[in-house]
């Protein structure tokens, strides 16, 4: 963030003051002793000292973004004396005079090394200047995740840097804006979650949502208010005889209240098409006890006991049961999960977890470290060891490159897992997705190699078969079988791949010759000459290094890259200006995008090629991308795909601006559901067509019992004219839902 330099007033050191207060407050929870407690007051008064005088871009002094990192790192996620020290230091390598060698004469080894570890991440990932390769980004979050191979805690701290970030983001440039909120989304927040830090995630998805959707962060958060206001009473109502019975039980125990979050509610309406008022698990009721000293039970039956006791009060749904007690999540989450029926009629989620299994929730890894030096460590703490292996794992490999590697990391921190069963019944987890061969190589690569089918549930199956939680697999082998290149069309997991990968490199030249050859003769079938400019093209969109066309052929060759979609990646790079294109017209506001900046000069506007992975229309939140060829692709802020490639290519990023104009018109879709009587269809395509004068494209509704369903396209002129129409149709007697949707 931008820095300035003026002298403190009263009123700025005040400020310094309690804040730090706030901070000391807290971190005498987690000190052992007054020695440590030392350490951070030493820490502190150093820091202090170096940025004495320097503002941040939002005009306070600059020492309050490294006393409230330091703040996060104790109370959100629960570090040590270390890591706070380390935390209010982390900033004064890179943005003063003294150097690594001076923390460590100061402070010992050990949060040198953490205030290094976050240096390297700083200097490179938070400097636009040194934005010069392309696959910048990708290498920026490699250096991230090499800093697991010297000091998890390292990721930690940053981890609260970029949170700390994220709440003061609305100082910074749009450009600026958009490249961190991008970052957050595509490796920071799955990060938080593959790390168990539930609070510091939420967080960062509600600061997303809040600036990517601000229109639909006000519109949830508005109903959250007003409902909670609303069902409040119905809640403690609830609650009050599941008190009386786990007091009259004897159970040690609190009870909280909470209601999903803006970004969960948007998400689950976004992916399932549905409204608010459809969300019917929007409370939840968290019940989080001591186990009894003494007792013969095990957590887990504690668990058990405290969920058949609440469901003796209350109906449950048998299929919103999740019990991760016994299966815990990958990222060490405990709990029981169930959905009760309350009196008043409304579902409330339940869960149920012991104080220890709540720490690791909210705190993650660092709590797991906590409860393993009391003497507790069980498989939960071994499966993130086990994950952060694996990452190191890939780290290592030198024929993984920076794009591949940001994507397989992305990959890896939003899967889920299943577990299943060996011949001899022992359990193993995989990923969920995966295929008999993805377990075969799960328990050798050589059984992999040589694997020729399967037996699940002791029935024959093809080495293809996608695996369920819960089957028991045999994997049939014969030695004078070898990895097969029709394997990579449907392996799943990346350590399964790798190994075939390498198997195959030895026919290399073959399969390059090959690639080389159905590449050209598909482009020729197509009409298209293979160019230097068609080859890039093909490499960005499939994550290959700029300087090794042969590594696309190779991967053309052996089947990883499928190019049946070629005509329309092809058809974009060749005919920027063509009618497949819808183009639109922007005026800039003349932002800084990176290196770039891209004037509205005498009032001309700039043609924009709107992408057509989310459609964005006027009124939408939107970003863009400047191209090699200095065409600039628009996608709505919220769009996956924008935030992938903001997050590998920021430096690309440009802030365009929505022109009003009557003129142009914009393709979308609106679902809709709703009960079927007499004349409803006629009554929604007059509503569109003579009172909102919208031009219908296509339209297709199916009736099944008394209830129908479909899709409506229509062209547009804007965000406010689709709204208007959306809430207008809403109206009418017997629609349920319309939603807007991707074409």
């Amino acid at each position: 963030m931008t820095m300035s330099f003026s002298e403190f007033t009263q009123q700025d050191y005040e400020v310094i003051a309690r804040d730090y207060a706030d901070l000391k407050e807290a971190a005498v929870k987690r000190c052992a002793n007054q020695q440590e407690l030392d350490v951070v007051q030493k820490a502190f008064e150093f820091a202090n000292e170096a940025h004495k005088g320097v503002r941040r871009r939002s005009g306070e002094p600059y020492i309050l973004h490294p006393i409230a990192v330091a703040k996060i790192v104790v109370t959100n996620i629960g570090l040590g004396y270390k890591s706070i020290a380390a935390a209010l230091l982390h900033d004064v390598v890179e943005d003063t005079d003294y150097t690594v060698d001076d923390i460590r004469n100061l402070f010992g080894d050990r949060i040198a090394l953490l205030v290094d570890g976050l240096t390297k991440i700083k200097v490179v990932l938070d400097n636009d200047a040194k934005a010069k390769t392309r696959s910048l980004q990708a290498e920026n979050f490699k250096r991230i995740l090499l800093t697991l191979n010297d000091d998890v805690r390292v990721v930690l701290i940053k981890l609260a840097d970029r949170l700390h970030n994220c709440r003061t983001i609305e100082f910074m440039p749009e450009y600026k804006r958009d490249k961190i909120l991008s970052e957050t989304m595509f490796i920071f927040i799955p990060l938080a979650h593959r790390l168990g830090l539930y609070e510091v995630k939420s967080e960062m998805e509600n600061i997303w949502l809040r600036y990517k959707e601000p229109e639909a962060y006000n519109d949830i958060s508005a109903k959250i208010n007003r409902n909670m206001t609303d069902k409040e009473k119905e809640i403690d109502e609830f609650i009050a005889p599941i008190s009386k019975a786990l007091e009259a039980a004897g159970f040690n125990f609190e009870i909280k209240k909470r209601v999903k979050t803006p970004y969960s509610i948007w998400h689950k309406m976004v992916t399932k098409g549905i409204t608010f008022d459809q969300i019917y698990d929007l409370y939840a009721v968290r019940i989080i006890f001591t186990p009894a000293p003494g007792s013969t039970e095990t957590e887990r039956d504690q668990c058990y006991h405290v969920f058949s006791i609440i469901t003796d009060i209350y109906r449950y749904k048998p299929d919103r049961v999740r019990d991760w007690v016994k299966h815990p999540k990958n990222n060490g989450y405990e709990a029981l999960h169930c959905t009760l029926m309350s009196n008043a009629g409304i579902w409330i989620e339940v869960q149920i977890r012991t104080r220890r299994m709540d720490d690791i929730a909210e705190k993650g890894i660092a709590a797991h470290w906590a409860y393993k030096k009391d003497g507790f460590a069980g498989e939960n703490e071994s499966e993130m060891d086990k994950w952060i292996s694996k990452v190191k794992e890939i780290l290592v490999n030198p024929d993984v490159n920076a794009l591949e590697l940001l994507d397989i990391i992305h990959n890896d921190l939003n899967t889920s897992d299943i577990f299943v069963f060996t011949p001899k019944g022992e359990q193993k987890r995989i990923q969920k997705g995966s295929t008999a061969l993805d377990f075969a190589y799960s328990i050798h690569s050589h059984i992999g190699n040589t694997a020729i089918a399967a037996k699940v549930n002791m029935r024959l199956v093809p080495l293809s078969y996608v695996l369920k939680s819960g089957d028991q697999v045999e994997i049939i082998t014969a030695e004078t079988e070898s990895p097969k290149k029709e394997w990579l069309q449907f392996l799943h997991t990346r350590k399964a791949k790798s190994i075939v990968m390498d198997y195959l490199k030895g026919e290399r030249n073959d399969s390059i010759k090959t690639g080389r050859k159905m590449l050209e003769d598909q482009l020729s079938a197509l009409g298209y000459k293979m160019t230097d400019k068609i080859v890039r093209k093909l490499m960005d969109r499939y994550g290959v290094l700029e300087d090794d066309p042969d590594e696309l052929y190779f991967r053309i060759g052996i089947g990883l890259v499928k190019i049946n979609d070629l005509d329309k990646i092809v058809s974009k790079s060749e005919n920027s200006s063509g009618p497949k294109q819808w183009l639109a017209w922007f005026k800039n506001k003349g932002k800084k995008g990176g290196d770039f900046v891209i004037n509205d000069a005498g009032g001309t506007s700039h043609k924009y090629v709107i992408a057509q992975c989310c459609n964005p229309i006027p009124g939408d939140s939107v970003v863009g991308f400047l191209g090699p060829d200095g065409s600039v692709t628009v996608h709505k802020k919220s769009c996956p795909v924008a935030n992938d490639v903001a997050a590998k290519h920021g430096d690309r990023i440009v802030v365009p601006e929505w022109e009003e104009s009557a003129q142009t018109s914009f393709l979308v879709r609106l679902s809709i559901k709703g009960l079927d009587r007499i004349g409803i269809i006629n009554e929604i395509t007059r509503y569109i067509s003579f009172v909102m004068s919208v031009n219908i494209r296509r339209i297709n509704i199916a009736t099944e019992e008394g209830v129908f369903d479909g899709v409506i396209d229509l062209y547009v002129h804007d965000k406010k004219d689709l709204d208007k129409l959306t809430k207008k149709l809403g109206k009418i007697e017997g629609i349920l839902n319309v939603v807007r949707t991707d074409l």
